[in-house]
């Protein structure tokens, strides 16, 4: 994501000795957002996936746009991001903007594009490998584990002034990640088939190495140690190859959420961003307090991240945060986090597009609106016409 954050990067890399990992924490303003979405690109009649990355990127070429759009693995995905935005209102500006133009050079191929976290029907042995080294390597690397790759992710940054102050925010949001994947899910089918998770996109990522949650650091010394250890020796090539739920991107000077999927309307996607925002700030402040930072264990907060992808907003979470022993819905866990927000969001300016939140639990997920349009005619194809239809609704301004 270079270009989301270009004043900002430094020259990445270890100091002599490999202790201290360079970054750009600190170098712009605190809690300002970049945000990336991977689109399908679909035949306009079949609804299927394309191989045309190439066709795109040349059409868009020479356009002021051109730098913020990019290939990913399959020749069948489109990334686009942001660029720095302070708000989420510009957040909301910018996606609608590009969303608008993709949309038009789409239609201009006789292509249709789609946000979700998996495309309902289409087979990834039928994809090809975007002509790229990185990607390429990947391949060789991980073989059937990365051919099978065919997903679609919402990763959002959050400016953070402090690399100390990262890692204990990160360490922080452990908590949040399953509520965020159960707001955001919306991949319900694989292959053509239903199958019985609000998030399948999280199970196919599940098999690549260095997923999931990331392990609990020290300090930002522990984190570039690991990281260190990782590149020095020939593990990977730097740290952008560990692609956890939510990670430090010292580079770009931001926490990096990466857990949710493909999210179909702008509206929720520019409310997850607005949401991630006041949780950073809410983790800063406590941080700046001098308040401690709750640390719950690793098979607890992933218990609760599989019963967010097994059942979405049904998800029965347990309320690690209170301690009590029963289990609760998440839309109770989200609307009682949302009030603490609301004195972050006031001074954020954000208090708008976070209301998002509250339509995405009045309404559905991604994943409850693709089963009702299955349920209603058993048509998988149907299913994929809503998405490109609500993917491209937004408009410029909103």
């Amino acid at each position: 994501m270079k270009q989301v954050y270009p004043s900002s990067i430094t020259a990445g890399g270890f100091a002599e000795g490999g202790s201290v990992l360079d970054h750009a924490f600190g170098k712009g303003d605190p809690y300002t957002l970049g945000v990336e979405e991977e689109y399908m690109l679909l035949d306009s009649k079949t609804f299927d996936l394309v191989q045309h990355i190439d066709t795109f990127l040349a059409a868009v070429a020479g356009h002021e746009l051109e730098a913020q759009m990019k290939a990913e693995l399959m020749q069948s995905v489109l990334e686009i991001a942001t660029p720095v935005c302070k708000t989420p209102a510009e957040v909301d500006r910018e996606l609608r903007k590009l969303r608008e133009y993709v949309t038009s050079v789409a239609a201009q191929k006789s292509l249709r594009v789609g946000s979700a976290g998996t495309h309902p029907f289409s087979l990834f042995e039928t994809q090809r490998i975007t002509a790229r080294d990185r990607y390429r390597s990947l391949v060789d690397q991980m073989q059937y584990v990365a051919r099978r790759e065919l997903i679609f992710g919402l990763h959002i940054h959050v400016a953070v002034d402090n690399p100390e102050k990262a890692i204990q925010v990160v360490n922080g949001l452990l908590v949040e990640l399953p509520v965020l994947l159960a707001l955001s899910a919306s991949s319900p089918f694989w292959r053509g088939e239903p199958t019985g998770l609000a998030s399948t996109r999280q199970l196919v990522f599940a098999a690549f190495p260095r997923s999931g949650p990331p392990p609990r650091f020290r300090d930002y010394a522990d984190y570039a140690e690991v990281v260190g250890q990782l590149e020095k020796t020939g593990c990977i090539a730097d740290y952008t190859h560990i692609w956890w739920d939510i990670r430090p991107h010292p580079k770009l000077g931001t926490v990096e959420v990466r857990i949710c999927d493909g999210v179909t309307r702008v509206e929720h996607a520019v409310a997850l961003a607005a949401y991630c925002q006041a949780l950073v700030k809410l983790y800063c402040d406590r941080f700046d307090s001098g308040e401690e930072i709750p640390s719950f264990h690793r098979i607890l907060t992933s218990e609760n991240k599989w019963l967010a992808a097994r059942y979405g907003l049904e998800a029965p979470l347990m309320d690690l945060v209170t301690g009590r022993r029963n289990r609760v819905p998440v839309a109770q866990l989200v609307r009682r986090r949302l009030k603490e927000l609301e004195p972050h969001a006031r001074e954020l300016g954000s208090e708008s597009e976070l209301e998002g939140i509250q339509d995405i639990l009045a309404k559905g997920n991604g994943a409850d609106r693709q089963l009702r349009v299955f349920n209603a005619n058993r048509d998988v194809v149907e299913v994929v016409r809503e998405i490109a239809d609500a993917t491209e609704a937004a408009a410029v301004p909103a």
